[in-house]
């Protein structure tokens, strides 16, 4: 058996693509194309088609027709094995073309193509070449905008490609995909972009995919008529996909795309639907109290005790980051409505639980859940209430596992998200305290990080090794990161001041502090003051001393020169008297 490649986060360089021409393939592809009243661009599609690389013989093309006012039909240039079909009745849109087309897709690979791109002559083959050496890679072709008026025909598109010279066929355009050529090239060719961010440049123009990792997922939103290739590519990531732009996957796309010919009109659409479902877009969730179709951190409480559980589910109710659902896991078909001893039930505490949490729609109930489990696994899935018919199943980005009766503080959640997202990496192991079991450990997960390692572990392999292998594994102190064991008491007798009243009361008490330093540190000012008044008159006395001791000694000085030159005349004088001569 084959060992399937492990890939670290992005890094997609430890595989080695065989050169074009250079390999024999072996996985058939089916190429999906989606097309509403495209016809003329569908002939160009489809003759670029007829003359690829890849083997004929392990290709096939479907063509949805989403409800065109005149309906699509197939030209004379096309692939073999090329079939049309409609769309069926119930919905309409992109994602609604795509997900009739994947259903009947045989390939082990699903290639979708817009009905307005041109592929170049190893297109195909480009793409393909990455999904033989990896089976949960999603490979993007790079695309080249032209705005010709002058379309050519589909016998000079299939001539062009067969000769090399798909090159020539349209004028290129000033416009690109900047942005995400900007990302490709700022992380080494999107080998070193962090999970959140590699996702941002799925562009669902042309793309290929394993797939049954595509069918694992729930296939398209097909609720969405916008953004459903942003929406795709998020829960990809979470089915721990490696995305691969490809430079050698050319293809040519007629006429600007919308998002290029009213950006603006396009992200007012977009934002409330790509808000609700990708919580990577942290700009968009910016309303406070808000709850959203897919939150961002997904977290897990046990059953225990009441008081334990209610008190971790509260802190995490109370969390600084807002967009978390809590669930509580036991076992709830258990509970009876037979007559019992209310107050000697041995399932008391999980009545309880039930009657705190069952009304709350942040809190959901759910039978125990083995962990870590794959987040695509079946029994895993489920779908949020009152959910669009057609929507996916709803897969957090992180998620959190909290023993009953530890409570993290306010922003401790926010805190390990962050820390998880500047390293990028699977887990965040947190240890609260050791006992006799073991040591009690809240665990922070990623989801994308979970599937990567289900994908790729051999039977019997530690799942935590093989997490730290393709993302990482971190180990903390709980109490450090703000987890602590919940009060003796719990819940409190009195209702606990609010969040701002206590920081208030706390910034009170710092002022009061400093208050009495900036007092303290005034008199003690006034003091020196004092001193050095002081020492200046002192200063000035000595100085007004010594001037007058100086001249008193100039004077003594000069009056002893006096007496001295007196004393010498009269010696000379007396040397010279007349009774001398």
């Amino acid at each position: 058996m084959t060992l399937i490649p492990r890939i670290r986060r992005q890094d997609f360089g430890v595989l080695t693509p065989p050169p074009l021409g250079g390999w024999t393939p072996s996985l058939t592809v089916t190429v999906v194309i989606p097309a509403h009243d495209r016809q003329s661009t569908l002939d160009l599609t489809l003759a670029a088609l007829s003359a690829q690389t890849y083997p004929a013989e392990l290709m096939d093309v479907v063509v949805v027709d989403d409800g065109s006012p005149e309906p699509l039909r197939l030209p004379e240039t096309v692939p073999g094995g090329t079939k049309l079909i409609s769309a069926p009745p119930g919905g309409w849109g992109r994602a609604w073309a795509l997900q009739a087309g994947l259903d009947a897709a045989s390939g082990e690979v699903v290639l979708v193509l817009d009905a307005d791109m041109v592929p170049h002559r190893a297109h195909v083959e480009a793409q393909l070449r990455w999904h033989h050496l990896a089976p949960y890679l999603v490979v993007l072709g790079w695309i080249d905008f032209t705005a010709a008026e002058r379309l050519p025909r589909p016998e000079e598109v299939r001539a062009a490609l067969l000769a090399g010279e798909e090159e020539g066929l349209f004028p290129l355009a000033r416009e690109r995909h900047d942005w995400a050529e900007k990302i490709i090239h700022d992380h080494d060719g999107l080998r070193a972009a962090p999970s959140s961010l590699a996702t941002r440049i799925h562009v669902g123009a042309t793309a290929s995919y394993p797939a049954g990792l595509l069918r694992s997922i729930g296939g398209l939103d097909t609720s969405l008529v916008l953004a459903e290739d942003t929406e795709l590519g998020y829960r990809l990531t979470q089915a721990g996909a490696v995305f691969v732009p490809d430079p050698l996957a050319r293809a040519w796309h007629v006429g600007l795309p919308t998002a290029m010919r009213d950006f603006a009109a396009l992200k007012r659409y977009n934002d409330p639907y790509v808000a609700d479902r990708v919580p990577y877009r942290r700009y968009l969730r910016t309303d406070p109290g808000r709850q959203w179709r897919v939150p961002y951190v997904d977290a897990y409480v046990p059953s225990g005790t009441y008081e334990d559980v209610r008190a971790s589910v509260d802190g995490l109710l109370g969390a600084s980051l807002p967009d978390i659902r809590v669930t509580v896991t036991g076992p709830w078909t258990s509970l009876d409505e037979g007559r019992r001893s209310p107050l000697r039930d041995p399932d008391l505490d999980l009545r309880l639980i039930r009657a705190q949490f069952a009304h709350d729609p942040r809190v959901r109930l759910a039978p125990p859940l083995a962990w870590p489990a794959r987040p695509f696994a079946s029994g895993a899935l489920e779908r949020s209430p009152g959910a669009v018919e057609g929507s996916p199943p709803v897969v957090p980005p992180f998620r959190l596992l909290v023993p009953p009766g530890w409570v993290p503080s306010q922003d401790a959640v926010e805190r390990l998200v962050q820390r998880l997202e500047e390293t990028d990496g699977g887990v965040l192991c947190l240890a609260l305290d050791e006992t006799e079991d073991g040591v009690v450990v809240a665990r922070l997960e990623r989801t994308a990080a979970l599937s990567r390692a289900a994908l790729v572990a051999e039977p019997g392999e530690h799942l935590d090794d093989v997490l730290d292998e393709v993302f990482g594994l971190e180990w903390l102190d709980g109490r450090a990161w703000g987890f602590a064991r919940r009060p003796a008491v719990y819940p409190p007798r009195r209702r606990p001041a609010p969040e701002h009243v206590v920081q208030l009361a706390q910034r009170d008490k710092e002022i009061l502090l400093l208050r009495k330093r900036a007092t303290a540190l005034r008199a003690e000012l006034a003091e020196q003051r004092r001193l050095a008044g002081k020492a200046t008159r002192d200063a000035a006395r000595w100085r007004q001393k010594a001037e007058e001791w100086r001249r008193k000694a100039v004077t003594l000085s000069r009056s002893r020169e006096r007496t001295v030159l007196r004393r010498a005349v009269r010696r000379v004088r007396g040397l010279t008297s007349p009774a001398d001569t």
